[in-house]
């Protein structure tokens, strides 16, 4: 089963939207529309897995786009996440709720947006997972979906599985339950340091398989713990590096 999600960006700015582009090529398949009207033919042909759209464009705004899409059966229920100004946001957008996963209010960081679209599609891919594959789990690449998105997502849908992992000719395994991951191994480490040791693996292939789990118990951090330990031990080890 494919593992990329089709990502609709839609501005009317070419330099923005190339700049959108640049900064969510990691996040799966692009694909780009230079304002409302083309937006919601490609929208109907592609049907993609989520649209990030700018609000105000000649032809068809954001809002128009979005109402013409949940008003098809088979395109209403596409993610929408809107670039806008605050005051578009607060008279235009605010009333939406079903159907949008966030706003970002002009200007915004591409980092933030990236961030954001990395915890959506993780979200997406792991619903899609379910649905499609009778909860067998599929493959992936680290470059596409990272660790922390990972498990992030499996911690917020409180999953139960395992997740496998494969790097530069090692592998390392985390175990979830409800959510928590419960037991780790990377080579000869277990628990905490094994989820230190992966979390530094940008590159390399995953696994999630929502039939294996293990009764084993070697971590003693919560899923948020782990995390931000991890990421502060990576960013020490990268400041004294440098």
């Amino acid at each position: 089963m494919a593992s990329t999600l089709k990502i609709l960006v839609v501005d009317d700015n070419p330099e923005i939207l190339k700049l959108v582009c640049q900064s969510l090529e990691k996040c799966g398949e692009l694909f780009t529309a230079a304002d409302g009207s083309d937006a919601l033919m490609k929208a109907i042909e592609i049907k993609p897995d989520l649209i990030i759209s700018d609000y105000s464009m000649p032809v068809m705004d954001g809002r128009a786009l979005f109402d013409k899409l949940h008003a098809r059966p088979e395109t209403q229920n596409i993610p929408f996440v809107f670039l806008a100004s605050q005051k578009e946001i607060d008279e235009r957008l605010r009333m939406i709720v079903e159907g949008v996963e966030d706003y970002f209010v002009k200007p915004f960081f591409l980092r933030d947006l990236y961030l954001q679209a990395r915890r959506i599609t993780a979200r997406l891919l792991q619903q899609r997972i379910e649905k499609e594959g009778g909860g067998a789990g599929i493959k992936g690449q680290l470059t596409e979906i990272s660790l922390i998105d990972w498990m992030h997502t499996l911690e917020q849908g409180r999953k139960t599985c395992a997740l496998l992992l494969r790097s530069g000719g090692e592998q390392g395994a985390l175990y979830f339950s409800d959510g928590h991951v419960t037991h780790a191994v990377c080579g000869g480490l277990t628990g905490n340091p094994a989820v230190f040791k992966v979390l530094g693996w940008t590159e390399g292939d995953w696994e999630v398989d929502f039939q294996k789990h293990s009764p084993e118990h070697t971590t003693t951090m919560s899923t948020q713990g782990l995390m931000m330990e991890g990421l502060r031990l990576l960013d020490e080890a990268h400041r004294d590096a440098g």
